[in-house]
């Protein structure tokens, strides 16, 4: 989970979020199915397990979050869970596609916690990122987090594809796993061609600056879920420059799944509506349940 406590200490007295442009685009909200909820259990799983230690996950014998996806085939595993992330990737038959799997930060490890509160914007590495513009800035902690397991994270996807003869990859991750697995989503795809990329996340704080977003909606396909009152998808604020890219699906009170389009919509049935600022949120939220999944191993 991310730290919350360390980004409540960031925004202090800063709590109320920056007013939305006064001439937002409208686009209608709506619900998803319970059909098309359900597409995406498999890769809630998938990022849950990443919580779990990489001598399981290598293995798959992780017990409950590593039987919902019995027929998985692990091909690498990494991290140590403080100073870097746990992570894996391999195969998913069902799922016809490989799998790139972040964990979320254990607030117990002052790495985690130290990676979370470096939010000053900053550019990325223009040989992880080649030909991304200047002008893409992203929160430093994540970036930093991201480069240690990026040619790791490389090789191995690149292995699976080759072994199982893949033609898609799906990034998954919870908290700070989701903001390392938005920047996997945007790298990988710089490195690898011939397949399709798409990045599904869940309790996704903000990365980068609007340059930023504004490139993750013209470059890739991501779905970024949150859950009720989760203050994490608020913070870093806005008014630090930062902004969400599109691809919102906000859980409701109701626990009703709605799509919200366009970048930081400001409906009270999404996220920055409906948490207007920390105070008015709950850290409970952020682990889940999505869709009766709760985050951890």
């Amino acid at each position: 989970m991310l730290s919350t406590s360390i980004f409540v200490a960031l925004v202090g007295a800063l709590a109320a979020q920056a007013a939305p442009p006064a001439l937002l685009k409208r686009q209608s909200i709506t619900a998803l199915s319970t059909a098309q909820i359900s597409t995406f259990k498999p890769f809630t799983f998938f990022a849950s397990t990443a919580a779990c230690k990489p001598s399981t996950t290598l293995t798959w014998s992780c017990g409950a979050n590593c039987n919902a996806n019995a027929d998985f085939i692990p091909v690498a595993s990494g991290g140590d869970g403080a100073s870097v992330q746990f992570w894996y990737v391999g195969f998913s038959p069902s799922q016809a596609s490989v799998i790139v799997a972040h964990q979320g930060t254990d607030s117990s490890k002052i790495q985690a916690d130290a990676t979370d509160a470096d939010a000053f914007l900053g550019t990325l590495d223009s040989t992880l990122f080649p030909g991304v513009s200047s002008s893409v800035e992203v929160h430093s902690g994540f970036r930093n987090e991201q480069a240690k397991t990026a040619n790791q994270i490389l090789s191995a996807v690149s292995t699976a594809i080759s072994v199982h003869s893949a033609t898609t990859v799906a990034v998954v991750g919870h908290s700070l796993g989701a903001a390392i697995a938005l920047l996997d989503g945007v790298y990988l795809p710089l490195h690898i061609s011939g397949v399709t990329f798409r990045t599904i996340v869940y309790g996704l704080p903000r990365v980068g600056n609007q340059a930023f977003a504004d490139y993750v909606d013209s470059h890739i396909t991501l779905t970024h879920i949150n859950n009720k009152k989760d203050i994490v998808p608020i913070v870093p604020g806005r008014f630090l420059g930062y902004h969400h890219p599109s691809g919102e699906v906000h859980i409701a009170a109701d626990n009703s799944w709605l799509s919200c389009p366009g970048q930081d919509n400001p409906s009270t049935q999404c996220a920055v509506g409906d948490v207007p600022n920390i105070f008015e949120g709950s850290s409970g939220d952020h682990d889940g349940p999505y869709d009766g999944v709760t985050m951890g191993c």
